[in-house]
């Protein structure tokens, strides 16, 4: 897989305010972004997984703990889904 770096300045004093290390906080914006941009839609949930380094049930398990839905069917999508089983 291809990876990008990308790379924001962090007061130090805020990993410490966090009591969180380097690797900590990285893991946890990943996941933050991940979350942040499969909630707009910007990302789908596969690929709001892998940016979060997570496994595609982990993570949508932290989706669930974070009262975000895991899918973006709405009611008339699922309307229509179930017209066309019957």
């Amino acid at each position: 897989m291809n990876t990008k770096t990308i790379s924001i300045d962090i007061p130090s004093d805020i990993l410490l305010a966090l009591n969180e290390t380097e690797s900590e906080f990285k893991k946890s914006i990943k996941i933050s972004l991940a979350m942040r941009l499969y909630k707009l839609q910007k990302l789908t949930i596969g690929k709001a997984a892998q940016l979060s380094g997570l496994p595609r049930f982990e993570f949508e398990t932290i989706l669930s703990e974070n009262e975000i839905p895991i899918s973006n069917l709405s009611i008339n999508d699922m309307m229509d889904d179930c017209k066309k089983l019957i």
